[in-house]
């Protein structure tokens, strides 16, 4: 591989990919790793290999900033009804079969009760750990684990479509991070009385990056779709510049301006540059992140 300490100095932003279906997330950073040359590269979220669809990757010091990105998720979700699996999609092993048909009246009136804050078991084949093993790992090894539910936030379900001979719908689903798909669709499937799993899942929003700006990972031009992170921060901006900037530079705490205590700030320079993320305290800004 190149040398390219001096590009990784540079790359600094975010680039909207659309992560294919097969690959793990870690796959596509290294890829993004392998096209830019440098190793500071992550994802803000995992998707599923089975699954596709929008996975941001961070570049360069722009790593820094994941924890500040929003984490509100939604998803399009094609369910299969009348079967269920043990890992509660297309990849498992079928546990439960039923003959009971299905309507689009069913499936409205069963979503109806994940809408809000909903608690959720997670599929015992995930990457969740407990005692220092991940889930799937008990799974494979035929061990029995007390797990625990989690409390989600389901913003927005609907039934986008649904095809009676197919017994299958599309279903958009808005949530919180951590929420499991795989879950709903296995639930869903027992308040009908009929079984259900996923047989396809496309992350549709990560944040403020949707797909339809996405880019296909062997479209991807490094630093042509790099994108600025001020662009994708909802947070309040303050210009530095002069004695400010030196300030930050050596890592000293700003005059509050006004701010709201407890309040997230970027701080940004010359063309929308962030040279720091900070917190407003009483009477100062306190440097949480400084880029120069």
């Amino acid at each position: 591989m190149p040398d390219n300490s001096n590009l990784a100095k540079k790359l600094f932003g975010f680039v909207n990919i659309y992560k294919p279906v097969g690959m793990t997330s870690h796959d596509v950073v290294a890829k993004v790793r392998k096209i830019t040359g440098i190793k500071q590269v992550g994802h803000t979220g995992t998707l599923d290999p089975f699954a596709e669809g929008v996975l941001p990757v961070c570049i360069g010091k722009a790593t820094r900033l994941i924890e500040f990105l929003a984490d509100d998720k939604e998803y399009l979700a094609t369910v299969q009804f009348g079967v269920a699996t043990d890992t509660y999609d297309k990849d498992g092993s079928i546990i439960f079969s039923s003959d009971k048909k299905v309507t689009e009246d069913d499936v409205k009136e069963a979503l109806k009760s994940f809408e809000g804050e909903i608690s959720q078991m997670p599929p015992i084949y995930s990457a969740i750990k407990v005692n220092g093993k991940k889930l799937y790992e008990y799974a494979r090894s035929g061990k029995e684990v007390e797990i625990q539910p989690r409390r989600v936030v389901i913003e927005n379900i609907e039934l986008k479509s649904f095809d009676k001979e197919l017994q299958q719908a599309q279903i958009l689903i808005k949530c919180s991070k951590g929420t499991y798909i795989r879950s709903i669709a296995n639930d869903l499937g027992e308040n009908i009385g009929c079984g259900a799993y996923l047989i396809r899942l496309v992350r549709t929003q990560a944040g403020k990056f949707r797909v339809e700006n996405s880019v296909k990972l062997e479209d991807v031009q490094i630093p042509k779709d790099l994108i600025n992170p001020i662009d994708m921060m909802d947070y309040e901006k303050i210009r530095v510049s002069g004695e400010d900037l030196e300030y930050i530079r050596n890592g000293r705490a700003l005059k509050n301006k006004n701010i709201e205590h407890g309040s997230i700030i970027l701080l940004v320079y010359n063309d929308n540059e962030i040279c720091a993320v900070g917190v407003a305290d009483e009477n100062v800004i306190k440097l949480k992140k400084v880029f120069l």
